[in-house]
């Protein structure tokens, strides 16, 4: 008996939902659209996208899908369209049984700024690129050098500037990564006039380990700028470069009078060349401070 109730229970199951759906389906069939309802989800306020500046990126489409069925609108197309904008993160495009779509948008949450050869952008962990613009400003990790999306790209940097973002003496000490090379790729301390070289931007642990015993046992012995170069790129060594020329005075110039400075200039003292050392080929100014012999340095010093 209770098979029987059970098998009634199922087939009368079946028809409501077959039934359900065939109604669902003409309701769908015949339903117009009422409109759009576009939501932006920018918890933090960074402002790259806001509701009217999305309607007007979407131009007239809001207009021409108003009255449409349902079920002639794509939204893989609208979300698609809207994913390519490069101030969204990611969006998401739904139809609500009461005829409105609904449209959801991350904005861009960009996690560098990249001077590139000639312009200017922010990027997100995805490589995503937003035209830095002078309404928006996020204080994120600067990248400067020449990158080919094929061959080296600043989004490879990324887990170095997070790396750096997360450790209390790193952050507020380096201000920029600048890349000379895939193998060369140079962190610019706050310290003026001093560059430091870590080679390819890999092994950071080993690598940050030698530079913070440079910066706690050396410097404060020899003095801060006392090397224009440090270099932690070959295994086991700190290569250090000391300074020949004073660096320049600074220069005082006002609103009238402001100049325009190339990046490299402010970046580099005059007559450094960061990273051009050769393992086994040591420069005329060239000191090799091997990891081990450092506390040794310092007694000397």
């Amino acid at each position: 008996m209770k098979k029987l109730i059970r098998s009634i229970l199922s087939i009368l199951l079946v028809t409501y939902i077959i039934v359900a759906l065939s109604f669902t389906s003409k309701w769908a069939a015949s339903e117009k659209c009422r409109g759009i309802r576009i939501a932006v989800n920018d918890s933090i306020e960074l402002r790259f996208v806001t509701s009217s500046e999305l309607g007007k990126e979407l131009g007239d489409l809001p207009s021409r899908i108003k009255g449409m069925r349902m079920t002639d609108i794509s939204t893989d197309s609208i979300e698609a369209f809207l994913n390519s904008i490069d101030k969204i993160e990611h969006a998401s495009v739904v139809k609500l049984t009461d005829g409105f779509i609904h449209i959801t948008v991350d904005p861009m949450h960009p996690v560098a700024r990249v001077f590139d050869t000639n312009e200017s952008y922010y990027i997100n962990h995805y490589g995503k690129r937003i035209s830095a613009d002078a309404r928006y400003h996020v204080d994120v990790p600067l990248i400067q050098g020449t990158f080919n999306d094929s061959i080296f790209s600043a989004r490879e940097l990324l887990p170095l500037a997070e790396y750096i973002n997360n450790d209390s003496l790193l952050n507020p000490l380096i201000s920029m990564i600048k890349v000379e090379s895939p193998s060369d790729v140079l962190l610019i301390p706050i310290i003026r006039g001093q560059v430091i070289n870590i080679g390819e931007p890999r092994d950071l642990d080993d690598k940050f380990a030698r530079l913070k015993r440079m910066y706690h046992e050396v410097l404060p012995v020899k003095g801060w700028d006392y090397y224009d170069t440090l270099s932690v790129k070959w295994h086991g060594q700190i290569v250090a470069t000391r300074r020949h020329k004073n660096l320049p005075e600074n220069r005082l110039i006002t609103e009238e009078g402001e100049e325009q400075v190339d990046i490299n200039t402010m970046l580099t003292a005059d007559g450094v060349a960061p990273g051009q050392t050769m393992p086994g080929r040591k420069a005329k100014n060239d000191k090799q401070i091997p990891a081990q012999e450092t506390k040794k340095q310092q007694t000397q010093g």
